[in-house]
């Protein structure tokens, strides 16, 4: 029997991830008092349906002062002979903040405080379920759809996870740096195809932009040594459990030269299984909007 225990932080998903692995064939119970645990783990085991081969069982903060008591319950199930995963859903704060505001929600910690104190709360009382947790899925910057290609990669195609997600992302300086980059790198060296005759209104998406910036040896030589780096960080990252980069490249205007090697990056990294990856190109349409 597969058994997953689907938690992590209020406003990251948890309920959507709940249905997806519904979805794929997990007879799912939310919400299961703590108390009853230990004897809905024995009573799967002993049920030889199909039904109940694959189980997932949605426990949080909402568990209450029964909570303290799940560090007990899973060290007995495991000492019994017990297995079970733990796949824990996480969120940057300031991502979680602004969930809250969007639904209009309270968060179940907060109290008559503000929404980050409840935040904040919640973490502390969560966190030995995530040192425990088999999985880690930052959903900060995941759609809907790429939450689902995660929870698929691990529970359908059983594919090895180490609960790294990258996000490449190509920017313009000229509308700030992203507030939520890991890693910053600057390609303004290159030469700019918005000053060529006809390039102008053609983005990194397009081969003719493509074959202007890496005509420069100069753009390969930052590719190859960008790559080699981020090999170099990623298993020390993983090493220390984080669980979500965002590498950040950015010309002028985030619409050549940064998408240009994003997208190059990209190419060079799609084909690593050790960590979840996408690319998003955040300014490549703003010169349009604004007529520029």
């Amino acid at each position: 029997m597969k058994f997953v225990i689907l938690t992590g932080m209020s406003g990251a998903g948890k309920s959507t991830a709940l249905k997806m692995m519904e979805d794929i064939g997990f007879y799912c119970v939310d919400n299961l008092p703590i108390p009853l645990l230990e004897k809905f783990v024995e009573l799967s085991d002993l049920q030889q349906n199909a039904e109940l081969q694959k189980v997932a069982v949605g426990i949080d903060i909402r568990s209450g002062q029964a909570l303290e008591e799940l560090r007990s319950v899973l060290d007995r199930i495991k000492a019994n002979g017990g297995a079970y995963d733990i796949l824990f859903l996480d969120a940057e704060d300031s991502v979680l903040v602004k969930r809250y505001k969007e639904t209009r929600r309270s968060h179940p910690l907060a109290g008559s405080e503000r929404v980050d104190k409840g935040i904040a709360k919640e973490r502390e009382r969560l966190a030995f379920l995530k040192e425990r947790a088999s999985y880690i899925i930052d959903t900060s910057q995941l759609l809907t759809r790429e939450l689902k290609a995660e929870i698929e990669k691990i529970f359908v195609q059983n594919q090895d996870y180490k609960n790294l997600f990258i996000t490449i992302l190509s920017f313009g300086f000229k509308y700030g740096i992203p507030a939520d980059s890991d890693l910053v790198f600057d390609v303004r060296f290159l030469p700019n195809p918005y000053y060529v005759e006809g390039l102008r209104a053609k983005t990194g998406n397009d081969r003719e932009i493509q074959d202007y910036v890496l005509q420069f040896k100069e753009a390969h030589e930052f590719l190859d040594k960008l790559e080699d780096m981020i090999n170099f960080l990623i298993p020390n990252y993983i090493a220390e459990g984080k669980n979500q980069l965002v590498i950040s490249i950015g010309c002028t205007g985030g619409k050549h030269r940064s998408v240009t090697l994003a997208n190059e990056l990209y190419k060079r990294m799609a084909d690593k299984k050790e960590y979840g990856l996408k690319i998003e190109h955040r300014d490549i349409g703003k010169d349009a909007l604004r007529g520029k």
